[in-house]
């Protein structure tokens, strides 16, 4: 994390395609690490950052599901839009807590 940035929410959650991970949301971007876990010791292993983006990339955040919630994130790229679904707790928290982070990061 960089001197200045601050962490606003995490929560180990799984995204449709990428698996499981943790999701993290700072004052300036929005990444998704993946990570394995062995159920014989119960450890947990950070992997790899498969998805980050600056706040001032996201499109959309939204929830979406009626029995199985998600929350809908929709990431400007090179190649386009790409859209992420994370199964998080509060699918309405995050999405709130998106959007005042995407606030206050352009008051910038």
């Amino acid at each position: 994390m960089l001197p200045n940035e601050k962490k606003i929410m995490q929560e180990d959650c799984s995204e449709d395609k990428l698996g499981p991970g943790i999701l993290t949301l700072t004052n300036m971007r929005i990444a998704f690490d993946k990570t394995e876990g062995r159920i014989v010791d119960f450890t947990k292993k950070f992997g790899d950052t498969v998805m980050e983006a600056k706040l001032n990339q996201i499109v959309e955040a939204s929830k979406e599901g009626r029995f199985i919630k998600k929350l809908r994130v929709i990431i400007k790229t090179d190649e386009g839009e790409k859209t992420f679904k994370f199964g998080v707790f509060s699918n309405s928290k995050w999405e709130k807590t998106i959007r005042e982070a995407i606030s206050n990061y352009k008051d910038q």
